[in-house]
């Protein structure tokens, strides 16, 4: 694996370009001294919107406004990730944040007064100003939440409290960021050494089970310790949501998270229904796991050991020569984004001292994705490639074909893009590896792939559903009551081959997304669909190609749900995910044969 002591030593055609963005900094500094301005003329229509022509110059404004302060966020927030410890660089992102804050203070009378308006009065000024007519579909989806928005004065309270109301996930991420330390490890060298989280996702791969048993309850120790404290919280993030629910009219919780994506609780309801349904081939893949490993008994620990013992190293060059034969199905002009991506430096390669982990793609309307990688010449990080590249042309092609106004796209279907590229490269891989370990180690990191996109995801949401609908109740949410849904679903999920440590049952002490709740089933929702989509794309289905590259263009031109019909995959029904699931038990039993 090569690596860098040094940005400066990566070369130029591997490091992302952001004088696409802006060729120095003072075109920086007059955007933003401009939309400081644009955001005192915004705070001026206050009051003064009485006919479609006023309408229509405050909605171009605040278009304009936004795409500058777009550029204006994504120069700065790029310019920190590629070195956090660049203080001069924290110092742009801190005064973009600052400026966001004024630019939603300036405007956060539009809604109300819109939903003041009755629809024949909007209606006449659509029909005064030509110009409303961009705009007329985001108006009037606005007033789908007319009965979810309070008076001025009410939205004003509610507004100052925002902070307030996000103490607890504010709490949660000083605990889990900041405050924990964990339990010692073994060292190479025989040292106790304390554990971190980089070094925990090693640990748990690593092929002496001591060690993945001594990190495994190194890693928990510091949850258990604080598990009133992290339970406090979390309770009052649910019991915040199940309030706001209340007070803005929802049925429930769990449909104010959906309301917004137009999506309705069946889906949500079918999703686990159906998974559960079909669970026996997770049960199954258990039991493969512990043959496999050739253990007694299956534990948490024993869960992301690779069963094979093979380590490819793919240079990035191969990887991105190997993702565009693996991606030749979705034809020539996806191929040919892609190589654009590489060619005009889209992408940010390489690990470096100071460089944001992980990896993203960041799309900017009016100029190009940006993504973000560090990679590391492994498969993984083919896979990364892959995924990140999906959302990237998803984000290229909404940009190309849409209007600022619907280019971006909802996160209910981000995943589809990516996850439709992964199952081509695997499909690719498979089919032209000979060697039986390395197509062991192929299949092994699908299926770990569907665990952790697919099966947890709808176990969390399930996790989610139920404790809402305790606080909903009026019942008390505690350690002994988080423990007992969580356990119990760890052990239906799972299944009988599990032997569960006291560890298990503090999962959701952990997990930062249910401080965003309903988010989660996005996943495995996109998840299923892409799966679907995939496998009728390989089976040669002309037609479902082209509504897919139809849906790659479409950004947030229709609901998502509505979007995905188009294609073929209908969630409201149990088949996309029924067929996901079928999926996978197919690459259980190839697996469980090798």
């Amino acid at each position: 694996m090569i690596t860098y002591k040094s940005r400066a030593d990566v070369p130029t055609q591997e490091k992302w370009n952001l004088e696409d963005l802006y060729s120095d900094l003072n075109k920086w500094e007059q955007d933003l001294s401009q939309i400081e301005k644009m955001a005192a003329d915004l705070k001026q229509f206050d009051g003064q919107i009485h006919d479609g022509k006023s309408l229509y110059q405050f909605l171009k404004l605040q278009e304009e406004l936004s795409y500058k302060f777009n550029h204006v966020y994504a120069y700065s927030m790029l310019q920190v990730d590629q070195d956090t410890r660049e203080t001069s660089s924290q110092s742009l992102l801190d005064r973009a944040k600052g400026l966001s804050v004024k630019v939603s203070s300036a405007t956060s009378f539009f809604m109300p007064f819109l939903l003041s308006l009755d629809e024949e009065t909007l209606k006449k000024y659509i029909n005064e100003e030509n110009g409303l007519k961009y705009f007329e579909d985001d108006l009037f989806e606005s007033f789908r939440y007319k009965a979810h928005v309070l008076s001025k004065d009410q939205e004003e309270v509610l507004s100052q409290l925002g902070e307030a109301l996000s103490a607890p996930s504010n709490t949660f991420g000083m605990i889990n960021n900041a405050d924990i330390k964990f339990g010692e490890v073994t060292g190479e060298d025989g040292e106790k050494v304390e554990l971190t989280r980089g070094m925990y996702s090693k640990l748990m791969e690593n092929e002496d089970r001591e060690k993945r048993k001594e990190a495994y309850k190194a890693f928990y120790k510091p949850y258990l310790q604080l598990k009133n404290s992290i339970a406090s919280t979390l309770s009052a993030a649910i019991k915040n949501n199940v309030t706001m629910a209340k007070i803005r009219k929802y049925p429930s919780a769990l449909e104010k998270g959906l309301f917004g994506d137009n999506v309705p609780k069946e889906v949500y309801e079918n999703l686990i229904q159906t998974t559960k349904e079909h669970i026996a081939p997770f049960h199954h893949y258990s039991k493969v796991r512990k043959e496999k490993l050739g253990v007694d008994e299956l534990r948490q620990y024993d869960l992301y050991v690779p069963l094979s013992g093979v380590k490819q190293e793919i240079s990035y060059d191969e990887a991105y020569e190997t993702m565009i034969k693996a991606l030749a199905p979705l034809g020539e002009d996806y191929v040919e984004t892609l190589k654009q991506f590489r060619d005009s430096r889209y992408i940010d390669v390489r690990e470096t001292p100071g460089k944001r982990s992980g990896a993203y793609n960041l799309g900017v309307y009016g100029v190009h994705p940006y993504i973000l990688l560090n990679h590391r010449d492994d498969l993984n990080s083919l896979f990364t490639l892959a995924h990140e590249c999906g959302h990237g042309v998803h984000s290229k092609l909404s940009s190309q074909h849409q209007p600022q106004i619907t280019a971006r796209y909802s996160i209910f279907v981000a995943e589809v893009a990516s996850t439709v590229n992964e199952v081509l490269l695997i499909n690719y891989l498979l089919k032209n590896e000979k060697d039986e370990e390395v197509r062991k180690h192929l299949l092994n990191h699908f299926i770990d792939q569907f665990r952790g996109t697919f099966f947890t995801q709808v176990m969390f949401a399930e996790f989610e559903k139920l404790t809402h609908e305790k606080a909903e109740e009026g019942s008390p949410l505690n350690v002994e009551v988080f423990n007992e849904i969580f356990e119990g679903l760890y052990r239906e999920y799972y299944g009988d081959e599990m032997v569960f440590d006291e560890e298990v049952k503090y999962g959701w002490s952990r997990i930062p997304h249910f401080y965003r709740p309903f988010y989660v089933y996005k996943y495995a929702t996109g998840f299923a669909s892409a799966i679907h989509l995939a496998t009728r794309i390989l089976e040669g289905d002309q037609e479902t190609l082209e509504n897919y590259l139809e849906f790659l263009k479409s950004g947030s031109s229709d609901y998502p749900l509505e979007l995905l019909k188009k294609t073929g995959v209908d969630l409201t029904t149990p088949l996309p995910i029924e067929n996901s699931l079928r999926k996978f038990s197919e690459l259980v039993e190839e697996y469980s044969l090798l």
